[in-house]
């Protein structure tokens, strides 16, 4: 069985400490499918949040 790639875990806890500002020791305590879950829906509210933007710039 392999791991889970370092470089995936790096960009998962850079993410969501960029964006939720917790401290990296609370993100690298979450399961691994929480963690994966918190990016997705951080990133939904970022496309929510361009798609907005998209459309005022349109008026």
């Amino acid at each position: 069985m392999t791991g889970y790639p370092l470089d995936r875990i790096y960009e998962e806890v850079a993410f969501i400490a960029y964006y939720l500002h917790w401290p990296h020791d609370e993100i690298m305590g979450m399961e691994h499918r929480d963690r994966r879950r918190w990016c997705e829906e951080i990133s939904r509210i970022n496309r929510s949040a361009n798609a907005d933007a998209t459309s005022i710039a349109d008026l």
